[in-house]
């Protein structure tokens, strides 16, 4: 009888063995941070001081100007990190680690990979969501700066937390933050684009 009652207790107490947490190590933080970073320097810098000629111009009726990059950086920044801050305060789902298909430097590289052209979803359509292109990089700027702040301080358990990306399939969450900022490299690649354009405005 106690064999029974001593198999029974381990039957029930193996039912609430949970996985062990999975924070960031400093290698892993300092690789985000570093690359949210050089992403951040690199937009800035490719649309500091241009006219407004420059940043509405468009090669053709089917490509996006600057500013149209710029909005849909901005609001893909927030709406990735929206996803990743909803995902997290559900319970964690470590069994999904084998749906996901690529490294942490794989998914950089296919984002980033402008031979690759993809349609964005209708609420990252740049139509005008902002008065200005300043007005973009200013809320782009302040979330890109809380993300950082977040990577930096977090405990939070984002290597058995996943979920789905359109495109991309099954990631943890600390590969939809690199997502974040590779998507905004890539963005910056397309305007950049722009700018090599021949007919591009002097000024």
């Amino acid at each position: 009888m106690r064999k029974i009652i001593l198999l029974a207790s381990v039957i029930i107490a193996t039912s609430f063995i949970t996985h062990k947490p999975e924070t960031l190590t400093a290698e892993e933080r300092k690789f985000a941070i570093d690359y949210f970073n050089k992403t951040k320097e690199r937009l800035l810098n490719d649309v500091k001081g241009l006219s407004a000629a420059q940043l509405n111009f468009k090669a053709d009726s089917t490509r996006w100007s600057v500013a149209q990059c710029v909005e849909h950086i901005a609001l893909a920044e927030t709406l990735i990190w929206q996803y990743i801050s909803a995902t997290v305060k559900q319970p964690p789902t470590p069994e999904k680690k084998s749906q996901s298909k690529y490294t942490d430097e794989q998914l950089i590289q296919l984002t980033i990979d402008r031979s690759k052209k993809f349609k964005a979803p209708e609420p990252l359509q740049p139509v005008g969501k902002f008065a200005n292109t300043d007005e973009a990089l200013k809320y782009y700027t302040n979330r890109r700066d809380s993300t950082i702040a977040y990577i930096g301080n977090t405990q939070d358990d984002l290597k058995n937390h996943y979920l789905t990306h359109p495109v991309m399939g099954t990631l943890n969450l600390y590969q939809a933050l690199l997502l974040i900022a590779a998507h905004s490299e890539r963005h910056t690649l397309q305007l950049e684009e722009v700018k090599a354009n021949p007919n591009f405005p002097k000024q």
